[in-house]
């Protein structure tokens, strides 16, 4: 059997999504034991200059299904609305990211291929094909974003680690 787009792409996505999902749920947890307001941890930033927790988990949603519609539209631009302000808004941008990519026909991803796609931000446009965008700029993005979150609730205290990041693997049985 060949390895394919979706192969490349899909599982892991998941994957990182439903780890993304719990940490959003130990980080809820995390306040109420804590006693902290949700905004310490929702608008934590690791440096004055990033941008904090919320907007990393909304980034997740975006390099995901986000790039497969860009993919569909022939064109990708970052998605500039405010990331959602509170946990249950979090939870439900990954819930239906989740729901989304579970929708997407693996045959439609290989139609992808080859097919032609540019980025667009501001005066910048960047020329790809399909399978470069998403192996090459979304899928870096996706994980970068992906592991910025969970290092801001690192950084603050929330009790997770590296099997949370990774979640459930995809091993033989």
């Amino acid at each position: 059997m060949a390895f394919t787009l979706y192969d490349a792409t899909f599982p892991s996505m998941l994957q990182i999504l439903g780890s993304v999902s719990r940490m959003i749920d130990k980080a809820e947890a995390f306040c109420t034991e804590q006693g902290l307001a949700p905004e310490a941890l929702i608008e934590a930033r690791l440096i004055e200059d990033m941008l904090p927790f919320s907007y990393q988990v909304k980034s997740v949603a975006v390099h995901s299904i986000g790039a497969i519609e860009g993919v569909r539209k022939g064109t990708f631009s970052p998605d500039m609305s405010p990331p959602p302000a509170t946990f249950a808004d979090l939870q439900a941008r990954i819930s239906e990211t989740i729901a989304a990519l579970q929708a997407v026909d693996a045959d439609e991803v290989e139609s992808f291929i080859g097919r032609p796609m540019c980025f667009e931000f501001r005066d910048m446009r960047m020329d790809f094909t399909a399978e470069a965008f998403l192996l090459s700029f979304s899928q870096p993005n996706f994980y970068f974003h992906a592991s910025t979150a969970y290092n801001v609730l690192r950084m603050k205290g929330v009790p997770i680690g590296k099997r949370d990041f990774n979640g459930r693997v995809r091993k033989l049985d």
